[in-house]
């Protein structure tokens, strides 16, 4: 029954990463495949204003989407630790207590969101002419929330125990059904951005069923006797602690993004369009690194309960040389392919597709000059994470948002990039969260007093007074 369960103490700590991030990385592909599928679908048959109003909602949807999502990863972290620990006890505790609050947490932002998206687009500057079909995408989104957050629960319990596989295998099937229902409510009944909003609710709701029915029968962690559910304060205030440190750094990204979109929405509807179709890409250039920054944290989580310090050191080394190798691949597509890349999400009959295809490209070769600190923020948060170490990624956040709220208004309408810089602005705030990243890595390991002592040691040190002031 556990024979999907990757214990990571022991063996090659580069093999376990692979194993692991190859499955969660097809899974996350696939997961954003949802989005493509509606992306490609609006913009080639309801027109470019319709896939403009759904790019339009994304840093909204992101956001309410991240505050639930980040305490359900700090239950995953939680977990790691204690499988690594041997306590099953405390795994089977942290899944019950982590469920309750990913069930409670998403009705409440998803009934937030839903009545507040439009004053949050008014606030955005949207355009007048794409309002209506942005309202209308954002609430869907809001109600399938609560079934985006419960797969991810599920997903991120299965992850910390090492099986990345399974979730991967209904993300396919609700991906395919997604697209499917895309085409059916979008191409056959057209009933456009409605259409592609049922279609992606639908498919949410059908991958948590599907993944909850096989995490009950298929791993002895879920199997949980009814007198077993029940409210630990102790361990609910644990998931809690890191999980709303790593929420509120999602949100703040999300706020972030949030500004970048108003500084978009300034320049009217071809760059809106530009802008969401290179969002739509680089949310594909992002899976790897996270599925590497997953990978680590797992690996971090499980080995820091079992006390092996020596192979948290370890999976970073070996996860920085994984990470520069990726960034140079990554790197060349954009550079070679970014017009062929753009131009899927337009329709050659529409009028503007040059002008969208043209600064849509630019701005992937210029984004791409920064993937190597991107790829260095996920490789850090990752075993940062695995760590405990929670609230690093809050003050990471709150770098990101300093950055998003600043230099996209000073390349803009100071230094005069007009929409280049838009994207040169995201990559200039990878790099500065990038440096603050490897910063806070060093400084973490760095001895107190004598230089004596191996790495490990100075781990181990912080970590018996990380559990001292836990405790």
């Amino acid at each position: 029954m556990k024979s999907n369960i990757r214990d990571m103490t022991t063996g090659s700590p580069t093999k376990h990463l692979l194993m692991f991030a190859l499955p969660t990385m097809i899974g996350n592909i696939f997961q954003q495949i949802y989005n493509l599928a509606d992306s490609v679908i609006v913009g080639n048959f309801v027109g470019s204003n319709a896939f403009a109003a759904v790019g339009a909602t994304s840093s909204i949807t992101f956001l309410f989407f991240a505050l639930c999502n980040g305490i359900g990863s700090g239950g995953g972290v939680v977990v790691s630790q204690y499988y690594g620990a041997h306590d099953d006890k405390n795994v089977r505790k942290c899944i019950v207590n982590s469920g309750i609050i990913m069930l409670i947490v998403p009705i409440i932002f998803g009934i937030l969101g839903f009545t507040l998206s439009p004053w949050l687009l008014k606030l955005l500057d949207t355009p007048a002419e794409i309002m209506n079909d942005a309202v209308l995408y954002t609430r869907y989104m809001c109600v399938g929330l609560l079934f985006v957050s419960l797969y991810n629960f599920i997903s991120s319990m299965l992850k910390a125990l090492g099986d990345s596989k399974s979730p991967l295998y209904f993300l396919i099937i609700s991906t395919v059904i997604n697209i499917v229902l895309d085409i059916l409510l979008v191409v056959v009944v057209p009933l456009g951005v409605r259409g592609v909003a049922l279609a992606t609710v639908i498919a949410q709701f059908i991958s948590v069923l599907l993944c909850g029915i096989y995490a009950y029968k298929k791993n002895t962690y879920f199997r949980i006797p009814p007198k077993d559910i029940k409210v630990s304060l102790r361990m609910t205030v644990k998931i809690v602690k890191l999980g709303v440190p790593m929420s509120l750094q999602f949100a703040l990204i999300a706020v972030s993004s949030m500004a970048l979109q108003r500084v978009v929405n300034g320049f009217g509807t071809i760059a809106i369009t530009a802008f969401t179709a290179t969002n739509r890409i680089e949310t594909f250039i992002h899976q790897p690194y996270m599925t590497l920054s997953a990978a680590l944290a797992t690996l971090c989580g499980q080995n820091y309960g079992a006390k092996k310090y020596d192979r948290v050191v370890l999976g970073y080394k070996k996860g920085l040389l994984m990470m520069a190798g990726l960034t140079a691949v990554l790197m060349a597509v954009m550079q070679v392919f970014g017009n062929a890349l753009v131009s899927f999400f337009v329709s050659k009959e529409d009028l503007a597709a040059p002008a969208i295809i043209h600064l849509g490209a630019e701005g992937l070769r210029i984004a791409s000059y920064f993937y190597l600190a991107l790829g260095l923020i996920y490789v850090v948060r990752g075993v940062l994470t695995g760590l405990g170490d929670a609230f690093f990624a809050l003050f990471n956040g709150v770098i990101e948002v300093i950055g998003r709220f600043t230099i996209p208004l000073l390349l803009t309408a100071y230094l005069g990039f007009g929409e280049t810089g838009i994207w040169l602005s995201s990559g200039l705030v990878w790099l500065l969260s990038g440096v603050t990243a490897w910063i806070r890595y060093k400084a973490y390991f760095k001895a107190k007093a004598a230089p004596s002592g191996s790495v490990a040691e100075k781990l181990q040190g912080k970590s018996l007074r990380h559990a001292g002031k836990a405790a």
